[in-house]
Order: structure tokens, then C-alpha cells, then sequence
């Protein structure tokens, strides 16, 4: 109703397993309502439309999984695996029995038990992907197309029609009518009903018609839109005479809207009865009316009104619009701005923005050329006409650098990093020219301080520039990401205040929110695994310790002997030497005896005072 957004869920393993495709579980597992309400994908926006127990939504994703996601909770509820190795192109509910079809770019179909999220049943569906399902009315039928157009019995798993199809892959199938339109022959629950199948790059909706002989397989009749369809809504037909309404939004931002009975064959397309566009209005400074892409639309529950979702894909406006389809062209205008802004008024403060008129110049943050530049704090000196007085000595630029506040050091060294404020300036200069060769310079220093004030003195304007630089390095290699993540860290505590104030944060951000989420998702195990080798390299080097040390000592005695001069001395060592490593030895037998760590260390502590065997043999 007010068109918020109500609810986002993001899985885990968005960037590598996109969402592919939607579908509404049936309300609490009861028929769904006249329309195919349920098994039609839909935005989550359209939410409200339906049955207020619509709760799980099985979403396929690009590696072949199905999430199972709950609304009311706002959780996963459990995920399908083992199904599909690909692509998963369409999910559909089965009205009656909780299964969950599912049909993927590996060429099979799977029925799904959404109880124990186990594999029921799964066969091959096509020799090349299958793009799209749709169930029956009755529930025993289920149409699958690649190209080709195939309706199965779902107790055998046979093929039961083949349809023509379109040339390129379908991506809609739906039924047009729940009864056949003559009322003399008994009702099997699939002969005589009709169904409607659209594809990409196809400009023609296809309407089929169930026939009881196999020889008809091709289209009964068409519908021709501008461009390729790319979300469809229809009312049922229920009785005989009752045309079916047909709600057509194509790739181009129309909707085409289609009004038609269903009786037989008709071999000339028709055309849409009424064909509505959007558009801004056009004025204030901006003289020439911009189209505003209607992105789905739907029928109400009257079937005379329509809901139509225009404007962005990230912030939609959801709008009821009565029509009454006497003119066959309808142009909308609506000022997507101010209804954005109004909504992002409401939502986020109550402070209300004062109204401009066209004279008045507004500056905003985050507008390239409106920044002030920081003035460092001078003292008396720096405040200095530039006029001297005859007979003056003039200031060295040492006194003048101390008068201005830097710090003299810092500019003398040659070579060394130029000063922060002038870090600043490269760093802009960086990003406006884009030169690696200047980032790289700036963005690898490692001082916690110079960072700061970089970030503190930069312009307001070059910081979405800078995080979105950042973003990049941070997918590189992990030592520029341990480097990056300082800039950041600084960036956002800095700069939160007007960051917070762009309205369109969330997706400038959402990509580094995820590297960030993906990284320390492993930290845990990381840190598991380092705990462990830690304790296992320490073991191996005291056991190596413990062996070597005799071995050690002894290699280095010899070596002493050599560049001794008197005999005598060598003779005392070699007797001490004996004594040492007599008392190793019953030491070694000591150990043996009482294993405990605290004594190893003692005995790895005398075994290296043995490299002084007078005041060894003196104690003993």
C-alpha cells in the first residue's frame, strides 16, 4: 500500500548463486484463489495482493539450488539440494499436495517433497534446457518448454501433447481458461482449455488450444506486443462468454493490455486494445518529458483496476490505476522524483525540506567543486604582510614552515613521503585521473596517522570515489586487502555522518558489505585450523629439541677444543665434558621415569648450561 519496501532477503552465496527465479507457496496448502495467483512469479511488492497467508517463497538459484524462504519469519527456511547441477530457470507449487516442480539448464525436471527436501521424482524434460512450467488447473497436468512445448501427465511422467513452441526459449507459460468453451462433451480436465506461452526476443504471445487428437500442434492464435514480453498477468476465463483479459509488460517499459474471447482459431495477430506508457511532466528546467519504465503490472481482484510497478528496479512505485480502455494509448504522468523523495521523507525523518524557488542555488555534499579547503591553524608569524621593511632579514623557510605548524623533519627528508596534505590532493588527483601509479602510492602507506589526516583533509566529494577504489583492491590479493582495510576503517569513522546522509548508500556499498560478510564467514574456521597447526608445530619443535640437544653440545665442543692453546685446559673440559654427559644420562633415565612437560623444560635448561663444564663440574 505505501510501496516500502517490507522485507530483503540476501543469501549468503548471492554473488556466486544468483537468484534465477520466484515462486508463492500456496496459502497454508489450500487451493489457490480463481487466479493462478500462487504459481505466477511476483514481486515481493505484490505481497499485499494476495491471500495474507502467502508465506514461503521457493527462490531457484544459478548453481542448481532451491531456497525455501519464509516471509513470516524472515529466515530460510530450509534449501533443496541434489536436484539440479545448473541453472535453475522456473519454480512452480503444485495447488494441492505441497511438491515443488523445478526445471533447470541440465535438461531435466524435478519434483520436489517440500516436507523432507528431498528428490521425489526427476526426469528428463527436453534435449536442451528447459526453460519454463506451469501446472494445470486440475493438478494431474504440467506443461514444460524449451523451444518446444510439452504437456506431461504427472502420475506416469509421460509425454501426453507436443505444441510447435516459439524459436527461441519460453520464458512464460500460463492457462487462460479453467473450463472448455463447448459444455456438450464430459470435461476430462485438460481438453478444450487453453494456454498462453511467451519467449525472449519474441515479439508474438502464442495461444494453444487442447485438443483430444495429437495431429494439431500448432498455435491457435497471437498476441503482437512492441518488444519482447517480459512479465505477464492475466484474469482466467471462467465462463464461456467472458473474455480474457491479458496484461502484457514488455522489455521497452510498455504495458499492452489485451482483451480477447477464446473461440477457435483466429490466423491474423491481434493487436492490444489499449497501450499505457509513463512519463515525467516535463517542466521545471528540464522542458522534455523523460518515459518512466513500467517494470510489472497486475490485476486487481475487481479485474477492472490495475496495480503497475514503474520507475527503478531498486526503489519501485507501486500505484492502483482504474482504467477504462475506450482510447487505445494512455500516457501516465508521473513525477518519479518527488514521489522518491516524499517517500524517503516520510521514511527516514520528519524534518521537513523548506520550498526553493528556480533562483535560489543549493549546495549538497557529495557535489564535485563544493568543498573548502582546510586551513591549517597559523600563529602571529604566519599572519605576516609580505611587504618587508628595509634593513629586514627575510624568514628562512625553515621559520616559516615552523610558523605555519609542520613539522620541519617531516618536508626535509629527502626522498621520505611527502607531507599529509599533500597526500590528500594526490589521493584526489588519483581517483579523478584514475592513475594506478598515484593510488598505489597513496593507498599503500601503512602509518595509522598519516591515513587519517589524509582522510580527514580529502574533499567531501572524492569519498564514494575512494571506497569504490578500495572495493576493488579489496577483491585482490590479501596483503593490499590487510592494507585497504585501514583506509576503511578511517573512511567510516570519519566520514559516517555524510554517508549516512545519501540516499542511495545501500548499493554503493552493498558489494563491499558482502566481501566483508564473505571473509570473515571463514574467519572461525580459519582460526580453528591455526589453533590447531600452532599446538602441532610447538609439539614437533620441542620433540626436536629434546633429541638434538646432545648432539648440539657436543658438535660445539669440538669446535672449541680446536682454537684452544693450552692442553691443559682441554683435558679439564674433556673430563667435565664426561661428567656432563654422564649426569645426560641419568637425567635422561630421570625423565623416563616421571613424564611431566615442567621437567623436560628443566632438563632442556641444564643440557644447555653445558656449554660451561668448569662451573658445571665445580657444582658437582
Amino acid at each position: 500500500a505505501s510501496s516500502r519496501l517490507q522485507q530483503e532477503y540476501v543469501p549468503s552465496a548471492h554473488l556466486s548463486a544468483a537468484c534465477t527465479c520466484l515462486a508463492w507457496a500456496p496459502p497454508g496448502g489450500r487451493p489457490p484463489p480463481s487466479k493462478d495467483g500462487p504459481q505466477r512469479k511476483k514481486r515481493k511488492s505484490e505481497v499485499t495482493e494476495v491471500d495474507k497467508q502467502l508465506d514461503i517463497l521457493a527462490i531457484g538459484t544459478a548453481v542448481g539450488s532451491v531456497l525455501l524462504y519464509s516471509t513470516v519469519k524472515g529466515e530460510l527456511q530450509s534449501k533443496l539440494d541434489g536436484g539440479h547441477d545448473n541453472k535453475v530457470n522456473c519454480v512452480r507449487w503444485h495447488q494441492d499436495n505441497c511438491c515443488l516442480y523445478s526445471c533447470s539448464d541440465d535438461k531435466h525436471i524435478v519434483e520436489w517433497n517440500t516436507q523432507t527436501c528431498k528428490v521425489k521424482c526427476k526426469w528428463k524434460g527436453d534435449n536442451s534446457s528447459v526453460t519454463s512450467l506451469c501446472i494445470s488447473p486440475d493438478g494431474k497436468m504440467l506443461l514444460s518448454a524449451g523451444r518446444t512445448i510439452k504437456l506431461w501427465d504427472l502420475e506416469t511422467k509421460e509425454v501426453y501433447r507436443h505444441f510447435t513452441g516459439h524459436a527461441t526459449s519460453v520464458s512464460s507459460l500460463m492457462f487462460t481458461t479453467v473450463k472448455p468453451m463447448n459444455e456438450n462433451k464430459p470435461f476430462d480436465g485438460i481438453t478444450g482449455l487453453y494456454f498462453l506461452s511467451g519467449a525472449i526476443h519474441d515479439r508474438l504471445l502464442s495461444v494453444w488450444y487442447i485438443r483430444s487428437d495429437r495431429k494439431e500442434k500448432n498455435a491457435v492464435m497471437s498476441f503482437t506486443v512492441t518488444d519482447e514480453p517480459t512479465f505477464i498477468d492475466l484474469t482466467v476465463s471462467e465462463v464461456k462468454e467472458e473474455p480474457v483479459k491479458l496484461a502484457v509488460v514488455c522489455r521497452d517499459g510498455q504495458l499492452h493490455l489485451f482483451e480477447h474471447i477464446l473461440n477457435g482459431y483466429c490466423k491474423k495477430p491481434l493487436t492490444s486494445n489499449c497501450t499505457i506508457q509513463i512519463a515525467t511532466p516535463g517542466n521545471d528546467g528540464d522542458s522534455t518529458p523523460k518515459p518512466v519504465p513500467i517494470l510489472a503490472a497486475a490485476f486487481c481482484s475487481d479485474r477492472q483496476s490495475l496495480l503497475l510497478v514503474y520507475g527503478n528496479l531498486l526503489q519501485p512505485i507501486i500505484e492502483k490505476v482504474s482504467l477504462n480502455t475506450s482510447e487505445s494509448h494512455v500516457c501516465l504522468i508521473r513525477d518519479v522524483q518527488k514521489a522518491l523523495s516524499l517517500r524517503t521523507d516520510v521514511a527516514v525523518t520528519k524534518v521537513k525540506t523548506p520550498v526553493v524557488n528556480s533562483d535560489t542555488k543549493v549546495l549538497v555534499p557529495g557535489v564535485p567543486g563544493h568543498s573548502t579547503a582546510v586551513k591549517t591553524p597559523s600563529s602571529g608569524k604566519g599572519k605576516k604582510k609580505n611587504k618587508r621593511k628595509p634593513g629586514e632579514t627575510e624568514e628562512s623557510i625553515e621559520e616559516r614552515l615552523e610558523a605555519l605548524d609542520i613539522d620541519v623533519s617531516k618536508v626535509k627528508t629527502p626522498g621520505g613521503l611527502p607531507q599529509t596534505d599533500s597526500f590528500a590532493v594526490l589521493l584526489v588527483q588519483g581517483l579523478e585521473s584514475n592513475d594506478a601509479e598515484i593510488l598505489n602510492r597513496v593507498l599503500n602507506t601503512r602509518k595509522e596517522n598519516v591515513i587519517k589526516n589524509t582522510v580527514a583533509r580529502m574533499p567531501i566529494h572524492a569519498v564514494i570515489p575512494l571506497l569504490h577504489e578500495l572495493t576493488k583492491r579489496l577483491q585482490g590479493n590479501p596483503y593490499s586487502a590487510s592494507l585497504m582495510v585501514r583506509w576503511l576503517k578511517s573512511v567510516f569513522t570519519l566520514h559516517a555522518s555524510y554517508l549516512s546522509t545519501l540516499p542511495d548508500l545501500i548499493p554503493q556499498l552493498g558489494m563491499l558489505y558482502q566481501l566483508m560478510e564473505s571473509r570473515v564467514k571463514t574467519l572461525q574456521k580459519l582460526s580453528r585450523l591455526h589453533g590447531r597447526l600452532f599446538i602441532l608445530v610447538t609439539q614437533v619443535a620441542a620433540s626436536e629439541t629434546v633429541q638434538d640437544v646432545t648432539e648440539v653440545n657436543q658438535t660445539a665442543k669440538l669446535v672449541y677444543e680446536d682454537e684452544s692453546s693450552s692442553e691443559e685446559g682441554s683435558d679439564d673440559e674433556m673430563i667435565a665434558d664426561k661428567d656432563s654427559d654422564e649426569n645426560w644420562d641419568e637425567d635422561e633415565e630421570k625423565e623416563e621415569q616421571s613424564d611431566e612437560q615442567e621437567m623436560t623444560v628443566e632438563k632442556e635448561i641444564n643440557g644447555d648450561s653445558d656449554l660451561e663444564p668448569e662451573n658445571e663440574s665445580e657444582e658437582e
